[in-house]
């Protein structure tokens, strides 16, 4: 809207400042916000799938295996569970191929932003 004062013309500019998209500005910072969480939602899915996939080639009992997950703030942890017999073969000797999957999950994680960890129940 434009109005008349003297001899200057005044401009009145709209607060709200729209992007191509014809978000608002605050409106695309929160729509990143929601990328970044659907993007953080998908890692950690990729994850978990990851550690089933390894977990249910080494169980004698692949359909027992299972992971569920727990938000502890800035760290997400990923419960294992495995039938008590294919304990043995997911932490292996020495606990091998448990430090194997926990190095896996460290580099998925660094490259989602976020801090994972593993525990075998």
């Amino acid at each position: 809207m434009t109005e008349r004062e003297g001899d200057a013309i005044i401009d009145e500019v709209d607060d709200d400042i729209q992007d191509a998209d014809g978000l608002d500005v605050d409106d695309r910072d929160i729509a990143r916000d929601v990328d970044d969480l659907d993007d953080e939602a998908s890692a950690i899915a990729s994850m978990r799938e990851m550690i089933v996939y390894i977990a249910r080639a080494l169980a004698s009992n692949p359909d027992v295996v299972s992971v569920t997950e727990e938000d502890g703030g800035d760290r997400i942890y990923l419960h294992l569970s495995v039938d008590d017999q294919d304990k043995g073969k997911v932490i292996g000797r020495d606990g091998r191929v448990a430090q194997s999957m926990r190095s896996l999950l460290r580099v998925a994680a660094v490259k989602a932003g976020t801090r994972v960890s593993l525990e075998i129940d």
